[in-house]
């Protein structure tokens, strides 16, 4: 039996070695590689299906022309032609301070009484004049009259005459410098009064109650009349050729963003910032009353070049998530919601297109409707 067992083995191997020579040794590359990749379109977020296309209705956007425009900032500064510096001529100490800082005041209003040395020293000035006057008066007055009695020459005469001349002019010039320190030669006083020069609003306040003041030193006071104030805007380089001087312009208040006022263009500096990139535009604008100093304004230039746009409806506009959307139709029952940039509202319940279409595309009219039905599946 173990002879019989043994031979059944050995034919067994046999018949294996045979079959394991047979077997070829090349490999199925085709077999062995991994699947290939199957492609799925990605969601598109913008794109919807309804099943009633036909209820919303269409309008295809149209070709619009109208003048270049170019909004900057700007900031409200007062007309540096119509800013006055409130002036002393006297050095002295404030003991009173009858207006501040913004305050409207009227020309000849009282601002400031300075007790002042200055004029105590003016008064002495015109008193010894006065005097050198009445002695040159006198002398030449008796020379007259001796001139007339052929005791003295006529030369004399002459000299006390130049004397009595010139010794009036140092009394008038003493007189009118006491008046122009604000005093009187009648009544002189230490306490000399500041008085607004010209009317306007007070934009600069440089004292306070007990400072000091220098004769022809800082200003205690700048007053200016506000009735026409300066724009000035920062305007890129790149954006410089399209605004010229006498250019009109639209300017818009933050403050009072329903309110448009019209300016001119009178000044472009000839100097860039070098930083920044931008050159200083100046727009002089009147003032009804609103336009305070240091107001952020937005200030709009028109060019001399048409742009085109385009235009639909106001009411295929929607507003969604801080953006504007129009839904436009596509293949397929189909909508895609575009973003778009809008511009100005036109007449005809229109509304002008910056970017995001192209005219002779159609959008849907009654957007709301058709959100209302997407939200709503």
């Amino acid at each position: 039996m173990k002879s019989k067992a043994l031979g059944f083995g050995l034919v067994v191997m046999a018949a294996s070695l045979a079959t394991s020579g047979c077997k070829s040794d090349k490999v199925n590359a085709a077999a062995e590689a991994p699947p290939p990749a199957k492609v799925v379109q990605d969601f598109d977020a913008n794109l919807f299906s309804v099943d009633h296309p036909e209820n919303f209705s269409l309008a295809a956007a149209i070709e619009h022309r109208a003048p270049a425009k170019l909004a900057v900032t700007g900031t409200v500064n007062p007309d540096i032609a119509r800013t006055v510096p409130v002036i002393s001529l006297v050095s002295g100490r404030i003991v009173g301070i009858y207006a501040r800082l913004g305050d409207a005041v009227k020309r000849g209003q009282l601002l400031l009484k300075v007790r002042s040395d200055d004029i105590s020293g003016g008064f002495a000035n015109y008193q010894m004049a006065v005097a050198d006057e009445i002695l040159s008066r006198a002398q030449y007055e008796r020379s007259q009259d001796l001139f007339k009695h052929g005791a003295i020459a006529l030369n004399d005469v002459q000299i006390a005459q130049d004397t009595e001349d010139k010794a009036k002019v140092a009394m008038d010039t003493a007189a009118e410098h006491l008046r122009l320190l604000g005093s009187s030669t009648d009544h002189p006083s230490g306490i000399v009064d500041i008085t607004a020069p010209v009317s306007g609003v007070i934009t600069d306040q440089e004292v306070t109650n007990a400072a000091g003041v220098q004769s022809l030193g800082t200003s205690p006071f700048t007053i200016s009349n506000l009735s026409t104030v300066w724009i000035v805007c920062d305007v890129y380089e790149n954006d410089l050729p399209g605004v010229h001087t006498g250019d009109p312009a639209e300017i818009t208040l933050n403050a009072y963003p329903g309110t448009v006022l019209k300016g001119k263009v009178s000044n472009i500096l000839a100097i860039l910032d070098p930083n920044l990139r931008t050159g200083k535009v100046r727009v002089e604008v009147p003032n009804p009353g609103m336009m305070r100093v240091g107001m952020f304004v937005t200030a709009t230039f028109r060019g001399q070049k048409d742009e085109v746009n385009t235009a639909v409806p106001a009411s295929a506009i929607l507003h969604l998530h801080d953006r504007d959307w129009v839904y436009v139709p596509t293949p397929g029952k189909k909508f895609r919601r575009v973003g778009i940039v809008g511009g100005d509202a036109l007449p005809g319940r229109m509304q002008e297109i910056k970017s995001g279409l192209q005219a002779g595309q159609q959008v849907v009219t009654n957007p709301l409707a058709l959100q209302n039905e997407i939200d709503n599946k």
